[in-house]
């Protein structure tokens, strides 16, 4: 593709996920113009542990802008926006050197930290669902000042990815608003960032590590800085503007958030998001969160911590199938009738995110035999995921949270298995979402929203922006199975629990040996 030196302006996205950053480039009226993706190491140290190295980051995203901006014909840029993994936690100096690896969403070790917050009374946490989940950076900045405390008094910022990378495009320290408000206490209607909420918790000084600034989404934050501009080959000082977590800004590239509209983002783990008009306070979701996306509405979050990592997991390592075999394997998985396999899989292999919100949850296969099949665990692996996204959107109900058109997105879209058991199981029609990556296309609403009009625009032109979906009906003549198995599943979580928690103990896993675990 060729744009000459009269092209409309382009907009660009950068979706900063698990393994790698995702980079594309939209016209401005949101056709996908040029895409690329340049991926990153993970190190488990430790178990329940998982690290990365901010640099690389940075390193990712160059590479795949520049190719990105290339496939689309270098046209002149207008707007930027950046999503991440919430909850990605980097540890800087005051030049902005990483002072240790982040500490990746998915790492669970601040468990204590986390179970500390929820004895807490502070009014803040009823956005939270009473306490913060273990995954959040505040429990986390908890764990460095408790175990690594030269290293947390040495730091000058502590903060996500996506403002990371605001700084490296702009030079300027902004926070977004989605992030401060889903992941810091902040409170947008009233007390701002909670700094006596932080000294009861022993980081008092943690308001001054965080970025001053805080941002609402889709407003413009700075032009691209000279250095980023070089590094990335864009000769414009294109605006970027406030992004946020990739999953939640989803609701802005399926239409546009409204009540009953629910996003289920499902990749590596799967995260599901809604907006509301009033609040309500389940214990059972995160949230409800004020002003985190749309102003005047509140944000409804609920997750799976591993979904399509337990099928990696189950395909590739418990099963030795590589990669490019992994198609044979679902086929005949696929062919098999649910539920007769005699297996029930818990999805938990790094925690419950919601509605248990139980970091010490662990994963199990029950059930198996001598004669058990490979293709047998397989399909009940992505019963035992489908299950656990039934348990979240049931959860909504039960809380008042409604649940009309359920959107689909990410990875299951490529395992059809997957997508056919999670709308059995979950026994309601499924909108898949048709095209590429919603995190990108979000990211391309909110950097023209940044361009013209701010956070004011954006469900205008998530509108505008809305793609095309098929819709996957639940198959009647599976319910009886499913619902045996759901029941199952349930039953087999409470059994499992402390068990669970006996194997999952904090002073096991601090006295683990690190050796022999892969980076």
């Amino acid at each position: 593709m060729t744009a000459g030196a009269g092209a409309a302006p382009g907009l660009l996205a950068i979706d900063l996920g698990t393994e790698s950053a995702r980079v594309a480039v939209y016209g401005p009226e949101g056709t996908l113009l040029g895409e690329s993706a340049s991926g990153y190491p993970t190190s488990y140290p430790r178990p329940g542990w998982a690290e990365q190295n901010p640099e690389d980051w940075w390193g990712a995203v160059v590479t795949a802008t520049r190719a990105a901006h290339a496939a689309a014909g270098a046209p002149p840029l207008a707007g930027v926006a950046v999503a991440t993994t919430a909850s990605t936690v980097a540890v800087l100096d005051a030049a902005g050197r990483p002072l240790r690896p982040a500490l990746l969403w998915m790492d669970s070790r601040a468990s204590v930290e986390s179970a500390d917050t929820a004895a807490c009374t502070h009014p803040v946490l009823r956005y939270a669902g009473g306490g913060d989940a273990v995954e959040w950076l505040v429990p986390k900045a908890m764990w460095l000042a408790r175990h690594e405390p030269d290293t947390y008094r040495a730091a000058a910022r502590i903060t996500e990815a996506v403002d990371y990378l605001v700084w490296r495009l702009t030079g300027e320290w902004a926070g977004s608003q989605m992030n401060a408000v889903c992941k810091w206490n902040h409170d947008p209607l009233g007390g701002g960032l909670p700094e006596d909420l932080y000294a009861a918790f022993g980081v008092p000084d943690l308001r001054e590590k965080l970025p001053g600034r805080i941002v609402p989404v889709g407003d413009p934050i700075a032009p691209l800085g000279p250095a980023a501009r070089e590094e990335l080959g864009i000769a414009q000082a294109a605006v970027v503007s406030s992004g946020g977590i990739d999953a939640h800004l989803s609701l802005l590239a399926v239409g546009g958030p409204r009540a009953g509209r629910v996003s289920v983002v499902s990749g590596t783990s799967t995260a599901f998001v809604t907006e509301i008009d009033e609040p309500v306070f389940p214990p059972t979701v995160w949230g409800p969160y004020p002003d985190a996306l749309s102003r005047g509405r509140w944000l409804i979050e609920g997750g799976q911590v591993t979904s399509g990592s337990v099928l990696t997991w189950v395909g590739e390592q418990l099963l030795g199938r590589p990669r490019e075999r992994l198609p044979e394997l679902i086929a005949r998985a696929a062919a098999l009738p649910p539920g007769d396999h005699g297996l029930v899989v818990l999805d938990y292999f790094m925690g419950n995110r919601t509605p248990l919100r139980d970091p010490r949850l662990r994963g199990a296969v029950l059930g198996l035999t001598a004669g058990t099949l490979p293709e047998e665990v397989y399909r009940a692996a992505v019963e035992g995921v489908a299950y656990g996204t039934r348990q979240v959107l049931e959860s909504f109900v039960a809380g008042g949270v409604p649940v009309d058109e359920v959107f689909v997105s990410g990875g299951i879209r490529h395992n059809p298995l997957w997508l056919r058991a999670t709308a059995d199981a979950v026994g309601r029609p499924l909108r898949l979402v048709r095209g590429g990556n919603l995190t990108l296309r979000a990211c391309a609403v909110i950097a023209a929203a940044g361009v013209g009009g701010g956070a004011a625009r954006l469900n205008e032109l998530a509108a505008a922006f809305a793609p095309e979906f098929e819709l996957v009906e639940p198959d009647p003549g599976t319910q009886d199975r499913y619902e045996r198995g759901y029941a199952d599943y349930l039953l087999a979580t409470e059994a499992t629990r402390p068990v669970a928690h006996r194997l999952s103990a904090p002073d096991r896993a601090l006295g683990s040996s690190p050796a022999g675990r892969r980076p």
